[in-house]
């Protein structure tokens, strides 16, 4: 299983609409795709950064999977967040392959 970390920070100022925003549009989008089979919302507790971060992780069966995601649906998704939140909820992403 791959999982597909996204660590977003967000502006004080907008945090309470971005995790609304997040959990009832963006989140559902992404699993809409077809491409994950769970996600789950985390706060990152400490980060020495301005403002509060956030991990989003959705977890794909495997990496032909993941390249689906990124060049059917990812570009799409990303813009509407960076249309909607600007320079105030910046985001990078990672992959993660998940060890038992």
């Amino acid at each position: 299983m791959i999982i597909y970390n996204v660590t977003v920070t967000v502006d004080l100022d907008i945090e309470k609409d971005w995790v609304k925003w997040m959990k009832s549009k963006h989140i559902p989008d992404v699993i809409n795709t077809g491409c994950f089979e769970a996600s789950r919302l985390c706060r990152i507790i400490k980060n020495g950064q301005e403002g509060v971060s956030y991990s989003i992780q959705y977890a794909a069966k495997d990496m032909a999977t993941i390249h689906k995601y990124q060049v059917q649906f990812a570009p799409k998704l990303q813009k509407e967040h960076i249309e909607r939140y600007k320079d105030k909820a910046l985001a990078f992403r990672t992959l993660m392959e998940v060890i038992d």
